[in-house]
């Protein structure tokens, strides 16, 4: 089955930097839209960032556009979100996912495969 595995949170002052990783197994993910999603207590998730499993076509939230930076690594089976300039209203869980369907955009119904998560967070 599926799995994808979310690491690389942590605490850090804002204006840091840290990488998060999600390891992808269970099938292969040609074609797959992944995406990073996150999610404040009390929030609804909500989109951060996508890229197709190739690599191609990164596409980002206005909210982290410049300072976030979305990759994968096919031979890895690994999907990263490169984040620096770190505010506090980036905390959050981040969550890693999958779609099927390569046109999925924003919206976390269109995502099937779900990591953990990984809890950043921002002080100020």
């Amino acid at each position: 089955q599926v799995q994808l595995v979310e690491s690389g949170g942590g605490l850090v002052q804002a204006g840091g930097s840290l990488r998060l990783s999600c390891a992808a197994s269970g099938r292969t993910f040609s074609g797959y839209k992944m995406g990073w999603f996150r999610q404040a207590p009390g929030k609804e998730r909500d989109f951060v960032a996508s890229i197709l499993w190739s690599g191609h076509s990164p596409y980002y939230d206005d909210s982290v556009k410049g300072r976030f930076t979305i990759s994968s690594d096919t031979t890895k089976k690994t999907i990263y979100l490169e984040m620096n300039n770190l505010k506090p209203e980036d905390t959050a869980i981040y969550y890693c996912a999958a779609s099927n369907n390569w046109s999925s955009t924003r919206a976390p119904k269109e995502y099937a495969y779900w990591g953990q998560g990984t809890q950043v967070t921002v002080s100020s």
